[in-house]
């Protein structure tokens, strides 16, 4: 594994006028910057199309592309747009407002599917059948599923009338054949999704920068998959959980955390080869270069809560499917699966060996190593002296406070300690950054909210809360050369620029 560095940046939270951040121009200026800083990598969250409370953990599809993201700058660009059309409304520079993104950007898409009908030359024309037939196996399944939730209001799929809730073959035959020009939208959305995403991708590439994508364990209750195929999951006869996935109490919060995603039938998976799986990382991997997979203790033992329960106090370890099923992606994708573990929570001996049999690097969070310390953090596995090899060392993550917010809600005992490890200077998010850079871990990531400095007002996520997150975005005039200058000296320093210095 190549020692090399990045940040950790979802799309959504880029600079645009379009109230989103999205694959258009700021995204391309966001990766000049990360090549003018040295960072070989872009790490980002899941980049599916999301459902309940703007979760990227809970996306409607574990292969589609999230709408959000496209950029209507290239829609003109590509000509299928004008200028007028993409005036936006007085959107926020700083936060997204999901609701009224999404609200202006589905009339635009509408207008962009017009403009390509009209415009498109038979080269784009033939190019959209291509995508659609080699997509076939998820995205006709999806887009029945989208335009019918369109049709229903956006409520989920179990409260849509029964005959759809319920895949009646002939229902669903009579209503895709009277509203084929909506499921013709949604696969023209996903064609245009991957057009630009595939562009942002090939400029990365040529510009040393490689993109690490993620993977959520479960799926959402509400999506294509769970509708599509209810037998893979533990559902009743209606379609709602009997049991939902979440983590004991831990360090976020106190009564654990109730997640809500449907838990797998695993050993139904188990009878085809997995072949969810094997398809779904093969879909990822074809966007990105590395994979983290969030959560991966549950593949040796998740953490079962019945659906009925208010918190994620009562529930239980129940076995995932360990070795079986990444034998099977082995077979199926190759040995070197370029994965890395999110082994973060209540780790036991089985997760480890899991982990380490199947040679991936984990991944350990500088700030987890002063907590409860006392004053003795010697034996703590997230700091730098502890490190290994095989190890994605973090300042923090998008669940994390930045940096700075964390500090500010230290006592003194422990910032004393901090002080004294780090031998901190002025700027304790720099203090943290060369850190992990020094590390001897092979990869070294922070959120761009610890590059700039920023405190508790820029989280991306609160864990356990329910209101305000994802919303986050820098501005374009937050990129400064210096930061750029001193992270890339900062990166030559520690041996991990992606070209040989010069």
């Amino acid at each position: 594994m190549h020692r090399t560095s990045g940040i950790l940046l979802h799309p959504t939270s880029l600079p645009s006028p379009y109230g989103i951040g999205d694959l258009g121009s700021g995204a391309h200026r966001f990766v000049d910057f990360l090549a003018q800083a040295g960072q070989g990598l872009w790490q980002m969250l899941p980049l599916g199309p999301t459902g309940y409370q703007d979760s990227p953990y809970q996306c409607t599809s574990a292969f589609a592309g999230n709408p959000l993201l496209i950029s209507p700058e290239l829609l003109q660009q590509a000509g299928w747009l004008q200028a007028t059309d993409i005036d936006p409304p007085d959107f926020s520079p700083d936060q997204v407002d999901f609701g009224a993104v999404s609200i202006w950007k589905s009339a635009l898409l509408h207008r962009a599917m017009s403009g390509f009908n009209a415009t498109a030359c038979d080269a784009d024309h033939r190019d959209f059948v291509h995508f659609c037939d080699i997509h076939r196996s998820w995205l006709d399944d999806f887009a029945l599923y989208h335009a019918l939730k369109v049709h229903h209001d956006l409520r989920p799929w179990t409260d849509w009338a029964p005959a759809y809730a319920l895949r009646d073959p002939d229902a669903l035959r009579q209503w895709s054949e009277a509203n084929a020009d909506q499921l013709e939208l949604q696969r023209f959305i996903q064609y245009v999704f991957s057009r630009q995403w595939f562009g942002l991708r090939d400029y990365a590439k040529a510009r040393g920068v490689h993109l690490i994508g993620d993977i959520p364990i479960f799926v959402a209750h509400d999506s294509s998959e769970v509708w599509t195929h209810p037998e893979w999951f533990e559902l009743d006869a209606h379609g709602y959980p009997l049991v939902i996935a979440g983590v004991p109490p831990d360090y976020f919060s106190s009564t654990g955390q109730r997640w809500g995603n449907p838990l797998y039938r695993w050993q139904t998976l188990a009878a085809d080869g997995y072949s969810f799986w094997v398809e779904r990382l093969r879909r990822v991997l074809a966007l990105v270069d590395l994979v983290r997979i969030d959560h991966f203790r549950g593949f040796a033992a998740y953490w079962e809560i019945p659906a009925t329960e208010e918190t994620a106090i009562k529930g239980r370890w129940a076995p995932g499917p360990r070795m079986d099923l990444f034998m099977a992606l082995r077979r199926a994708l190759g040995d070197d699966l370029p994965l890395i573990a999110e082994d973060l929570g209540v780790i036991t001996e089985d997760v480890e060996a899991l982990r380490d049999d199947l040679q991936l690097p984990g991944m350990a969070i500088l700030q987890f190593g002063f907590e409860g310390i006392e004053g003795d953090f010697g034996r703590s596995a997230f700091l730098p002296h502890n490190h290994r090899h095989a190890l994605a060392v973090y300042t923090g993550t998008h669940d994390n406070n930045t940096v700075l917010g964390w500090w500010a809600d230290r006592d003194s005992a422990t910032q004393h300690a901090v002080r004294r490890y780090l031998n901190h200077g002025s700027e304790l998010n720099w203090d943290f950054i060369r850190a992990a850079l020094a590390s001897v871990a092979a990869l070294a990531l922070f959120p761009m909210q610890d590059v700039l400095g920023l405190g508790t007002e820029a989280c991306m996520n609160r864990p356990g809360t329910s209101e305000g997150n994802w919303m986050w975005r820098y501005r374009e005039e937050m990129l400064s050369d210096a930061a750029a200058l001193r992270l890339r000296e900062l990166t030559r320093l520690y041996g991990r620029l992606p070209y040989p210095a010069s």
